[in-house]
């Protein structure tokens, strides 16, 4: 019994401790961290890549048309009806006799070999057209692993940005405490009215509900960031990194020349194009003669045996030319559905490429419209904390009421929430531009498309 007892007792400890070694550690995520996860563990962006495999297997298949088939059969016979042959009889005055004559084996077996020789291009258009389809999968790829890039950065960048509305809002409440202390030490020796320190006290009870607001949304956002990456929700995240980027100037001509030459979207149309052009040669080649060798080797024999005599062999080889007469205009309907769907694809291409301009475009008209707003909301910020420090001492002169002095900490409570949202909002703007052009950030030379200036960070609010 007392052996029992410990045996439990070592267990649960066991266990216990167990649990403590298998707890989820704290992942320490970066934004090139992020990008890595998300490329390989986001169930959308994985699911296009294996689109990939399928169109390869594609063409080994189209590949496999031109290759000898050679195929095998056995065939055992179940039941027949012999064939009666009637002779006459060389007795005169007697009648014709019956006889039942086997012509068939009861047992069979044949190898048959078929070589295409010439099938008006129709294997060649197969052939060609799996390919593209493979180079439009690919890309297909491509412009997924852009999005989800894209993706990754916007996540990651609403993270810093929700945290640094934690910032605010915790200043925010210490900027409130402090009004109060300051009322309620004015209200002590007679210098503030009852009114004016329910009025302080108040404002902080009001500003607390936002800060608990404030930090439940950045675990909002990073449940989002989470499940964008394809990690467990509950695995502990901690985020490293700040709104820091180098400011760029992009040239719109060298811009628009990089979009319209590597946009994924754009690359796979023109495949689909090419393979809408292959499909009209296979609608033609229906109407052209083809032209093969056959051949066949036949073992057959009345009984299953291996060895002796039983077994009979003969073979034949066959040219064979197959000539299409009439097939109720199936082959000119197709042609004429694949010119329609070239055709649609040049307007939708010419569409398409339109868009591309639009959109590198007002990413850049973003960038510049981002930067200048976040300098402006620099200088805001700086004349709004100056402001609060200038109201503060003045409302300790008494020459300002606590109202003048909540509406100085409103003011700047606004300005560095409008601060924030700026730099988010051109941290964005350079990420869709670098999606826009359908290139890689690393593929991008500085040198010739953008003109880089002083580098600027961007830590957070003070």
């Amino acid at each position: 019994m007392r052996k029992t007892s410990y045996f439990l007792i070592v267990m649960i400890l066991f266990l216990a401790l167990g649990g403590l070694s298998f707890a989820q550690d704290k992942v320490v995520l970066t934004l090139e961290k992020s990008i890595e996860l998300a490329l390989t563990q986001n169930p959308y962006h994985l699911a296009t890549e294996e689109r990939v495999d399928a169109a390869e297997q594609q063409v080994r298949a189209a590949a496999a048309g031109f290759l000898p088939s050679l195929n095998s059969t056995g065939m055992a016979t179940l039941d027949e009806k012999l064939f009666e042959l009637e002779f006459p009889s060389f007795i005169p005055g007697r009648p014709p006799e019956k006889v039942k004559v086997d012509f068939t084996r009861d047992y069979q077996f044949a190898l048959n070999l078929s070589i295409p020789l010439y099938t008006g291009g129709r294997l060649t258009a197969g052939y060609r057209s799996a390919k593209y389809n493979l180079k439009s999968t690919q890309e297909s790829v491509r412009q997924s692993e852009h999005i989800t890039v894209f993706n990754t950065k916007a996540a990651f960048y609403g993270c810093l940005l929700a945290r640094e509305f934690v910032g605010v809002a915790e200043q925010a409440v210490k900027d409130a405490e402090d009004l109060h202390k300051n009322v309620k030490s004015q209200y002590e020796v007679g210098l503030a009215s009852q009114f004016d320190l329910l009025r302080s006290e108040v404002r902080v009870v009001n500003f607390k509900p936002q800060l608990i607001q404030a930090r439940n949304n950045f675990e909002v956002m990073k449940l989002n960031l989470k499940t964008l990456l394809g990690m467990d929700i509950a695995i502990p995240i901690e985020l490293k990194g700040n709104l820091s980027y180098e400011p760029i100037e992009p040239d719109p001509e060298k811009s628009l020349g990089i979009a319209l030459q590597n946009r994924p979207e754009i690359l796979q149309l023109e495949y689909q194009k090419r393979i809408a052009e292959e499909m009209w040669k296979m609608a033609r080649a229906e109407r052209l003669p083809t032209l093969a060798i056959s051949g066949s080797f036949n073992f057959w024999a009345d009984r299953l045996a291996i060895t002796g005599d039983t077994w009979q062999d003969y073979y034949t080889v066959n040219l064979v030319l197959s000539l299409p007469i009439f097939n109720g205009f199936g082959p000119a309907a197709r042609q004429a559905q694949a010119k329609s769907a070239v055709r649609e694809i040049e307007l939708t291409l010419k569409g398409l490429k339109d868009g591309v301009k639009f959109e590198v475009s007002q990413a850049i008209l973003k960038i510049e419209e981002a930067r200048e707003s976040l300098l402006s909301q620099e200088k805001n910020v700086e004349q709004a904390e100056e402001s609060l420090r200038i109201a503060n001492l003045n409302y300790t002169e008494g020459m300002i009421t606590v109202l003048d002095v909540s509406a100085t900490q409103t003011a700047l409570i606004q300005a560095r929430v409008n601060y924030s949202q700026a730099v988010y909002d051109l941290f964005v703007a350079v990420a869709d531009f670098e999606r826009s052009l359908g290139v890689k950030k690393s593929e991008i030379d500085p040198d010739i498309l953008m003109k880089q200036k002083q580098v600027a960070s961007y830590g957070g609010v003070k």
